[in-house]
């Protein structure tokens, strides 16, 4: 069942045109509601008890989901019109983004996949000190503590918690999980008046269900603030450590852990043979998630943090964020952009953000500034380095003339500046922008002062994969291109063979992660597939002659769907059947460097098996004097003469 939008023009602080909305977000809407969230409440609840329900507000979103659990109705949903589109210096011209936000809150998301982990509250607090003492003391009562001191404490056989010391050495894991190693080691021994200690020892293991790091040391884990169950705070704040131990409280139970990426291993470019090829994901993974597993990489979804950049810059889609699809979101972007349109705007553009810095940037402008201009029509991703080339490039053939990303202080900004660079290349102008400020006037007089492009006159339908989707998408921006020169470690291009160097040894063909090299069985051939090529590198690293050269490209023609060949050479003869076997030139060197000149081939007849097929090789070589294949002479087979001869012998 469609849910109904229930709409509310807040105290008249802002125009809502229901009509309109209605119409081209293909929605059934209320009548327009003065305060829904107090004198019309009772007339909310009535329309939640006949049906689903999109309430128009997002800052009073507890209040509906209370109303809906006293009214015994299925809990809204919520899209944000005021601070998003109708609190603004443009208000007036709101109703295409009001229609546009309203019909993508209609899409529906495929249920994010969890795994559940499991905390039973055994924390290690690492410490030294009163500060550290007091924290285990404070949560002695709700977990299982131990506190590692690297100094020897007094001894108090009255604390509720284990006591040791030692340097901790390794930790690795996550929440419910962590495996410790401690050099060191010493335990406190019960019994007498004096403090009392075991020896020392190095590779003591523990384990345990969270860590509160008091240490003031460097962090135990890089992007530490994304590793859950490791909490860390300056021992000298008080403040930070209150805050630290009231977290690691709340810390006991079964949590439920997204499951950030999807991983398809076959895909994956990332080594053959033990030759490296594209090493990406490893390269940019924070927290060291992701691991190489021989020919592809490993990802641990209980380290993922979920920043969505491996999904960017994975060049084959063996890795793509899943929380959300990297298809709802090309659903979402051309909803967006074609609603804008069917409600009479002409030229939208697009800002992405993040759910937390970024929408709070926008409700700050709203309700204090300008706001956001009519034309500009805000996107919000919970993993704002997932929003890569492909999905850029596809905005702007959707039909938005701008695609700017709000950047937020713990953005990945090497990653978005790499993506931005490559869809600015592909798309040929600079209309897909990092945006960089500071406050929230200065997200709205950044927008104010920029002028829109052009739109696309034929939108385009993003659909596929992320490299299906950017070739379309290049297409419909640039219809009159072939070839589009690309930066380095773009993931589109060709190879270059140097054809006085390569013999033809095939060996970048049986490596080639992507199929984009082939060979042909009847000919001396090395063929390439354009539109196959990830540009990952194995071939010019496994080459033995150095003769492959990558070309960053896009072919935007046919051609780049065909096999093309790129080398080849003509097919020699067998001297003994005549059968075509590999090529000229490499039988020719082989002869030139080996016949005379090595022990095995320095009688003619030895020397000319080179040039024989593999078939006529083993006869001849079955048939020489000094066949390897040889064994003993056969002994003669007997007949019934010689049992004659032998009697009459006797």
């Amino acid at each position: 069942m469609t849910p109904k939008l229930i709409l509310c023009d807040c105290l008249s602080s802002q125009p809502v045109d229901g009509e309109t909305i209605a119409e081209a977000a293909g929605v059934s809407c209320s009548r327009i509601l003065t305060h829904a969230c107090g004198a019309d409440a009772a007339h909310v609840a009535e329309m939640m008890i006949e049906g689903p329900v999109v309430m128009a507000c997002q800052q009073e979103a507890r209040f509906f989901e209370e109303l809906a659990v006293d009214a015994d109705a299925p809990a809204p949903r919520f899209v944000d019109l005021r601070d998003r589109a109708g609190w603004s210096d443009e208000g007036d011209d709101s109703a295409p983004k009001m229609a546009a936000l309203a019909a993508e809150a209609l899409i529906t998301s495929p249920p994010e996949r969890t795994i559940d982990i499991v905390s039973e509250g055994v924390c290690l607090i690492i410490g030294s000190g009163e500060v550290a003492q007091k924290a285990a003391r404070d949560l002695s009562g709700v977990l299982a503590v131990t506190l590692l001191s690297t100094t020897l404490p007094e001894n108090d056989p009255g604390q509720p918690f284990d006591v040791v010391s030692g340097t901790l050495a390794r930790a690795q894991g996550t929440l419910g999980q962590f495996a410790l190693r401690i050099d060191g080691f010493r335990q406190q021994v019960a019994g007498g008046r004096q403090a009392s200690w075991t020896e020392p020892r190095d590779g003591a293991q523990s384990a345990c269900d969270l860590i509160l790091d008091l240490s003031g040391g460097a962090p135990l884990f890089p992007a530490h603030e994304k590793r859950d169950g490791y909490l860390r705070a300056d021992p000298g704040s008080q403040p930070a450590v209150a805050a630290a131990v009231l977290e690691a409280s709340q810390m006991v139970g079964t949590f439920e852990k997204p499951l950030y990426v999807r991983l398809e291993e076959t895909l994956c470019a990332h080594s053959r043979a033990e030759q490296t090829g594209c090493s990406n994901c490893l390269d940019v993974c924070p927290t060291g998630a992701i691991t190489s597993a021989g020919d592809h990489v490993s990802v641990d979804p209980l380290i993922c943090a979920g920043c969505g950049a491996c999904s960017a810059l994975c060049p084959s889609g063996a890795i793509s964020y899943d929380a959300p699809p990297v298809a709802s979101v090309f659903a979402r972007l051309h909803t967006l952009a074609s609603t804008f349109r069917a409600a009479g705007g002409e030229a939208p553009r697009l800002l992405v953000h993040d759910d937390v810095f970024g929408r709070e940037m926008i409700a700050l402008a709203a309700r204090h500034g300008r706001g956001l201009p009519a034309d500009v029509v805000p996107l919000s991703l919970p993993a704002l380095a997932s929003f890569g080339h492909a999905e850029m490039l596809a905005a702007r053939a959707s039909g938005f003339t701008e695609v700017q990303v709000l950047l937020a202080p713990k953005s990945d900004r090497e990653t978005l500046a790499r993506e931005a660079a490559l869809a600015c290349a592909i798309a040929g102008d600079e209309t897909l922008r990092l945006l960089d400020v500071a406050n929230p006037d200065a997200l709205s007089d950044a927008l104010y002062a920029q002028t829109s492009a052009v739109a696309t006159t034929e939108p385009i339908l993003p659909l596929g994969n992320r490299r299906q989707v950017t070739r379309l998408a290049a297409k419909a921006l640039r219809p009159e291109a072939e070839q589009i020169a690309l930066p380095d470690a773009a993931p589109y291009g060709a190879i270059l063979v140097d054809k006085d160097a390569c013999t033809l040894c095939l060996s970048c063909v049986s490596l080639c992660p992507a199929g984009a090299l082939g060979d042909n069985s009847d000919k001396p051939q090395l063929r390439f597939q354009e539109d196959a090529c990830l540009q990952c590198g194995i071939c010019a690293t496994i080459c033995p002659e150095d003769a492959i050269t990558l070309a960053p490209q896009l072919d935007l023609t046919d051609a780049a769907f065909t096999q093309r060949v790129v080398h080849e050479e003509e097919p020699f003869a067998c001297v003994d059947c005549g059968k075509l076997f590999g090529s000229k030139s490499t039988v020719e060197r082989i002869m030139e460097k080996l016949a005379g000149k090595h022990a095995m081939f320095a009688s003619g007849e030895a020397a000319r098996m080179i040039q024989m097929c593999d078939t006529c090789r083993i006869q001849a070589q079955a048939h020489s004097e000094n066949s390897p294949f040889a064994g003993a002479p056969r002994p003669r087979v007997r007949t019934s003469d010689d049992y004659f001869t032998k009697r009459k012998d006797h």
